[in-house]
């Protein structure tokens, strides 16, 4: 059995999730660097040094998932702590501005096949992804899932005619983290009497390769991110929270 926590962060090769791997070696875990391309992820775990791992992992596909369950088993034997950071936010968006690419993305007008598109990422990976690790997770003496949010994906924010991201709600990506809010909550409700605890973050507005803009660094994306996936077992579970504004309503 592996003396250190062992970390699995999903699209790790770059942007948030290579951050958030970084962080963690450097809290003293093993880092399984999750990249849909391996040669990625290899680049990426020898950027970060000792304590990383590359580890092939598409989240859209499940012998890719399958097997990397079977290689963490044989070669770690368990898994502490799984961050679902991989996401996209469209498959078409280029050069547009986010001004022209929302006129597209309407409730009215949206492509169906980029909807499934992003949710097969955004939501039905993570809960492959959460399916395949569980039995891993169930091996740690107290594991933790941490789900990749967006406050965009607030229900109750963008209910409210203030709330300044409202009119970019739409059904593709802001709606697949309303999707992933959902599953968040499923997965700490099935998990509450385990110890297993299951929280959603919202990094916040931080300049990426998923948006082009952004108005924080990465460091500051994944400093959340990092503090509730190494909470103790004390820790809370079926939170949704951000460093900027704490708890976010679902």
């Amino acid at each position: 059995m592996h003396n250190k926590r062992v970390a699995l962060v999903t699209g790790a090769n770059q942007g948030i999730g290579l951050q958030v791997a970084k962080d963690l070696v450097e809290n003293g875990l093993t880092v399984l660097v999750g990249s849909r391309n391996f040669e990625r992820g290899e680049a990426a775990a020898k950027e970060i040094g000792p304590g990383a791992i590359a580890l092939q992992l598409d989240v859209t596909d499940q012998d890719s998932i399958t097997a990397a369950a079977e290689r963490i088993r044989t070669e770690l034997g368990r898994l502490d702590v799984l961050i679902q950071n991989a996401a996209i936010s469209n498959t078409r968006q280029g050069s547009m501005s986010v001004e022209e690419y929302a006129k597209l993305t309407l409730a009215s007008n949206v492509s169906l096949d980029e909807v499934r598109v992003v949710w097969e990422t955004n939501v039905f990976g993570v809960l492959a992804v959460y399916q395949a690790m569980l039995p891993l997770l169930r091996e740690a003496p107290h594991a933790s899932i941490v789900n990749v949010s967006s406050g965009v994906g607030s229900l109750t924010s963008n209910s409210d005619p203030s709330y300044a991201y409202r009119t970019y709600f739409r059904p593709g990506y802001p709606a697949s983290k309303t999707a992933l809010n959902a599953m968040t909550l499923a997965m700490a409700i099935e998990l509450e009497s385990t110890g297993i605890k299951v929280n959603a973050v919202s990094p916040g507005f931080t300049k990426t390769a998923l948006n082009g803009a952004g108005t924080q660094t990465v460091e500051d994306g994944a400093a959340e991110i990092v503090r509730v996936a190494l909470l103790g077992p004390d820790g809370p579970t079926g939170m949704f929270t951000s460093a900027t504004f704490g708890t976010i309503p679902w």
